[in-house]
């Protein structure tokens, strides 16, 4: 090891980084508590805030192309670092507003495009680094650790939000947010994260940048099974997002605006992917890990969203979003570490990117529909007298809240709908086969 080299390396080295991304995610959740509590109080629409996670998602997923390639040619902790620093400028933006007095709704549409925007290098770097800074037998439970950075902190941000909010304000969530990135930051300079062994798939892949930002789509269309396999979570990511944009106003309408009860329905969401997280880090998952992907969805859908819709009272809600939070642990700890076996360490950056774009285009989409279908259509045929109030108003109730509550049912429903469907396709079910992932002799010698 060279003395520029910092001495922590390996699950040594990872683990520390690790905890500097807990610390500062428990602030950055902290804030977002803050501000969602903030957006509604003063436009009481569910449509403000889809619009606050479509301006993040948007540029995220639009970038990601081309951060799969830099995360491939240049050194991905420098790449961490600076996605870091660049959410961090945002957070300081809204600090500055909001200590002026003059933050708006609208600021923290273009605050979040810009968050955003930088943070479409941090999944696929931390992906990627995955693969080459812990060895292979402990990928499991490395990507079990990682499934903890936002379930983690997430039992105790909504909570200690919902108590500091009154004392310091949303101006004091925010400075402590910018403090804990400097944490973050500083741990990932401590740690050494190794360059990938270059390997013939990398080498095929290489080309211009324009090449480079295909080849990870190309990749997935020349293997039906994770083609499959991204159109399933595709369409399950656009259900289950339609009922979770709707999940802040409809606690908040169904309890007056009580954001004690709201922050303990998170806390036990996060709660729930604490112990899938710890779960899947002692167990590692099933031998096929497409069945911890699609049985985790139907569970989720069946006996967590739609329960959320039909749930009357704090332990029901609390419930279903400890059962969502467990099952999402697993189900995405089993997809992380099934393309990481299957993708090569030097081209995981533009293949990652390429899978989430598929993946979650559907974000940014589902709060555009969700937020006017129940502010305009749901909402009002769900109160009294409303045209829909006789076809599901036994399962949900009338009046304010039980649109929201039966697009969460209908969400999910169609999670469970969905993930079945992944079943019935033979190239999805059988992902892990060496039938469906054997290299296509049209993609050999192509960049």
């Amino acid at each position: 090891m060279s003395e520029r080299t910092p001495k922590l390396s390996g699950m040594t080295g990872f683990t520390a980084a690790w905890l500097g991304q807990v610390v500062s995610v428990l602030a950055t959740q902290m804030t977002a508590f803050g501000v969602t509590l903030w957006v509604y109080e003063r436009t009481g629409s569910a449509t403000a805030l889809g619009l606050t996670q479509s301006c993040y998602m948007a540029p995220l997923l639009l970038l990601s192309p081309l951060a799969g390639v830099l995360v491939d040619r240049y050194d991905r902790k420098w790449l961490m670092v600076a996605s870091d620093l660049g959410a961090g400028l945002g957070t300081v933006t809204m600090l500055v507003l909001q200590s002026l007095g003059w933050l708006e709704t609208w600021h923290l549409y273009v605050v979040n495009a810009v968050m955003g925007g930088f943070q479409s290098l941090q999944w696929p770097a931390w992906s990627a680094a995955v693969s080459t800074m812990v060895p292979k037998e402990q990928h499991g439970r490395a990507n079990g650790m990682m499934s903890l950075v936002e379930a983690g902190p997430g039992v105790l941000a909504p909570l200690l939000a919902g108590a500091l909010l009154p004392l310091i304000h949303l101006r004091g969530l925010l400075v402590l947010d910018v403090l804990t990135l400097l944490v973050a930051v500083g741990t990932l300079l401590l740690v050494h994260v190794p360059a990938p062994r270059a390997t013939a798939e990398g080498r095929q892949a290489r080309g211009s940048m324009l090449e480079e930002s295909l080849y990870g789509f190309r990749y997935i269309a020349a293997r039906p099974g994770l083609l499959g396999l991204q159109l399933v979570v595709f369409a399950g990511n656009m259900v289950v997002g339609m009922g979770f944009t709707v999940l802040a106003p409809l606690l908040l309408l169904r309890t007056g605006n009580n954001g004690l009860v709201f922050g303990t329905v998170q806390s036990m969401g996060a709660l729930g992917g604490v112990v899938g997280g710890v779960l899947m880090s002692a167990w590692g998952g099933p031998r096929r890990r497409v069945h911890g992907v699609l049985m985790g969805w139907i569970i989720a859908g069946l006996f967590g969203q739609v329960l959320l819709g039909l749930g009357r009272s704090l332990p029901l809600w609390g419930t279903a979003m400890f059962v969502i939070g467990l099952v999402a642990a697993v189900s995405s700890t089993c997809n992380q570490t099934l393309w990481q076996a299957r993708v090569a360490p030097d081209i995981q950056g533009r293949v990652f990117t390429a899978r989430r774009l598929v993946a979650w285009l559907a974000v940014p989409l589902a709060p555009l529909l969700a937020g006017p279908l129940a502010d305009h259509v749901l909402e009002p045929g769900m109160r009294e007298g409303g045209a829909l109030t006789g076809l599901f108003g036994g399962w949900v109730g009338t009046g304010p809240g039980a649109g929201m509550a039966l697009l969460c049912v209908l969400s999910g429903l169609l999670m469970a709908l969905v993930s079945l469907g992944g079943y019935l396709w033979p190239a999805v079910r059988d992902v892990e086969g060496t039938r469906s992932e054997q290299q296509p002799a049209s993609l050999e010698g192509q960049v």
